[in-house]
């Protein structure tokens, strides 16, 4: 009979631990399923960001406000026709002149 009930015990310890231990994982996977949805949810912000972030360096290097900047802060201007000179580079015999 003791032998019975010591029988009963180790199977009620060895039940409990294995429950516990279930809790336990499944607590552990709850954690990194919430912190998997917050990586997901950054990632899907960092996205955002980044189209946000290319629209305003088109915007800031459109050839428009270049131009505008240029010519009203740096008082820049595009040069006359007569200020216009082309240069003709001719080619030497051991291509230096590429």
């Amino acid at each position: 009979m003791l032998h019975n009930g010591f029988l009963n015990g180790l199977l009620l310890v060895l039940v409990v631990a294995g429950a516990l231990s279930v809790v336990t994982s499944q607590h552990e996977a709850r954690k990194l399923f919430i912190a998997l949805q917050q990586e997901k949810e950054h990632a899907r912000q960092m996205e955002v960001e980044w189209g946000q972030l290319q629209l305003e360096q088109s915007t800031w290097a459109a050839p428009a406000r270049v131009e505008t900047i240029a010519s009203k802060q740096l008082q820049m201007q595009l040069p006359k026709k007569e200020q216009i000179k082309f240069v003709r580079i001719e080619p030497t015999a051991n291509g230096a002149g590429k």
